[in-house]
């Protein structure tokens, strides 16, 4: 089992590239300005008690920060920093492992928390109310259990799914915060900090250029920015202005509402190949050629926030302003709704 997680796909460089990325401190951190005072009175009263700061949990869609902020409470609080995630705790002694192995005060921070196991999340409810360990020792009439004391630590979770956090999970966490989608002159204040720390030489329109298409996250806008680095330093002088930013993604097929190649292709597997109809998930997926559990987690959160896609209980429709984007005449029979269904298809 392997504690400190590299980035799926990326290199030991592109992985060190993106850690420079992250704000070490608060005050660094860019957007979300109620979830940072948030924290600076729960950071900020363990600090004048001398005591850990209490459990948290942050929710929120992929790319927003959750890891970010963890690594930003291990900096307030002067703490050491251990990283885990859900799938990786198969067992409940893989967990008894890294708890017995915390030092006084330190942040644990499992990410994608809603996959742990069961038997391991029974484990945590101790360790994390009474900061000891119940470990069962030999097997059948001759097992014994014993308590092993923990030092207190900070649990800091982080879930893109809160639903499927069980209610006894959540309720043991002390503070429980949603991130939101950036706006784009958060983005733009995130790609210039990006901007400067990689060195590259950004004008105020290039920055805004890349922040409109960020599709409100962080991650997405330093990625789009190392992108149009590259396309400056091959295409052009160096220099990202408006016109090259432009450019760049236009030739990386990342249009101006922040829409991707796969994005298209769902808005137009609804209006051109299904007509404006209601659409099954798996007969959505397969027309696109992406996995449900893909489209779903990944690709509709942002379409639906921008009032191109639709569930009902019949399946995915697409939105007037779903045609309009792509150009295409409506159903004559008003198929396309303009108000979202409180139902989920």
């Amino acid at each position: 089992m392997r504690e400190e997680l590299l980035r799926a796909g990326a290199s030991p460089a592109e992985e060190a590239e993106e850690t420079t990325l992250r704000p070490r401190r608060l005050a660094e951190f860019v957007g979300q300005p109620a979830l940072r005072e948030h924290l600076e009175i729960v950071l900020g009263a363990a600090r004048q008690r001398g005591q850990a700061a209490d459990h948290l949990l942050f929710a929120g869609p992929p790319g927003l920060g959750k890891t970010t902020l963890a690594g930003i409470v291990a900096a307030e609080m002067g703490v050491g920093f251990r990283i885990t995630s859900g799938p990786a705790l198969e067992r409940s002694g893989d967990l008894a492992a890294i708890l017995t192995n915390l030092d006084e005060g330190d942040v644990l921070f499992i990410d994608e928390i809603h996959r742990l196991h069961r038997i391991v999340e029974e484990v945590l409810y101790p360790a994390m109310e009474d900061f000891c360990l119940d470990i069962v020792i030999g097997k059948g009439p001759s097992a014994r259990s014993i308590r092993l004391d923990l030092p207190r630590f900070t649990l800091v979770g982080a879930t893109t799914r809160t639903g499927l956090i069980t209610g006894p999970l959540r309720d043991r966490f002390g503070f429980v915060a949603r991130l939101d989608y950036y706006d784009t002159a958060d983005l733009e204040a995130v790609v210039l900090r990006a901007a400067r720390i990689l060195g590259v030489e950004l004008e105020p329109e290039g920055a805004a250029e890349i922040g409109v298409r960020s599709r409100g996250t962080p991650r997405i806008a330093n990625r789009l920015l190392r992108l149009v680095r590259d396309f400056a330093e091959v295409r052009a002088d160096g220099v990202v202005t408006g016109v090259v930013a432009r450019e760049a993604l236009r030739l990386f097929e990342v249009d101006e509402r922040g829409l991707d190649k796969v994005d298209r292709g769902i808005l137009t597997a609804l209006c051109r190949t299904f007509g404006g109809a209601p659409v099954g998930l798996s007969t959505l997926a397969v027309s696109v050629g992406e996995e449900p559990e893909t489209v779903e987690d990944v690709y509709e959160p942002y379409l639906l926030k921008e009032g191109f896609l639709q569930r009902t209980p019949r399946g995915r429709v697409a939105t007037a302003a779903a045609f309009a984007h792509l150009g295409v005449a409506p159903p004559a029979d008003g198929a396309a709704p303009d108000t979202a269904s409180l139902f989920d298809g």
